[in-house]
C-alpha cells in the first residue's frame, strides 16, 4: 500500500513538472527578458537593463 502511494505521488510530481515546463517562457534566462547577468566589472549580478549600480559596465 505504501508502495502505491510513492509511487502515484511521484507520477503526479512528473505530470506537475512537465506543465511547469510547458507554461514558462523559453527567454526568461539569465539575459532573457528580464536583462541579468553579471557586471563585467565588479562581478554583482545585475537586475533589470539599467546599468550596474558600481557605474563601470554600461553594457
Amino acid at each position: 500500500m505504501l508502495i502505491k502511494i510513492v509511487t502515484l505521488f511521484l507520477v503526479g510530481m512528473i505530470v506537475l513538472a512537465m506543465f511547469g515546463k510547458l507554461r514558462l517562457p523559453k527567454g526568461r534566462g539569465p539575459k532573457g527578458l528580464l536583462g541579468g547577468g553579471r557586471c563585467a566589472a565588479c562581478g554583482r549580478p545585475r537586475i533589470g537593463k539599467g546599468p550596474c549600480p558600481c557605474g563601470k559596465d554600461r553594457t
